[in-house]
């Protein structure tokens, strides 16, 4: 069952870390190069459709890895998946306190609506994302070290 475990969690957050990653590298950039209008309205649709599924993603993850703790409490490694739940615990902290803010304002966002300081705020962003892609793929990393 353990064995079970330790392969489900790991591919659910690699899955996450895959997501975040390609809005981070690839998505945002798409968005960031069409014309203004577009490229806004495309952000806040990102939002509206990610911002409903991602708190669920990582939820759920931080879930799986504290059922691998606990089951796993007696194995090599275990210690790696605490770290990894503390980066993820990490993760979702800056995501309500810093990117789901935004988000939610984003989200709302139209070109006869936004603020003038609409680019920054998506900067900003995409600052945090970053931090907060290179934190959830430092936890999968330890993931995959405590399954050797």
């Amino acid at each position: 069952m353990l064995d079970a475990i330790e392969v489900v969690t790991t591919v659910i957050v690699g899955l996450m870390v895959g997501v975040e990653f390609c809005v981070a590298f690839i998505t945002s950039r798409i968005l960031n190069a069409l014309p203004e209008d577009s490229g806004q309205l495309g952000h806040a649709h990102g939002g509206r459709m990610l911002g409903a599924l991602m708190p669920v993603w990582y939820v759920g993850s931080l879930v799986l890895v504290g059922i691998w703790a606990v089951a796993g409490r007696q194995h090599d490694g275990v210690g790696f998946v605490v770290l990894a739940g503390a980066l993820l615990i990490l993760s979702v902290v800056m995501s309500v306190l810093i990117l789901v803010p935004i988000n939610n304002r984003n989200r709302t966002w139209t070109p006869e609506n936004r603020p003038e300081n609409w680019k920054q705020q998506l900067n900003r962003w995409e600052r945090w994302h970053y931090v907060r892609v290179a934190v959830i793929v430092a936890a999968f990393t330890l993931l995959v070290t405590a399954l050797a």
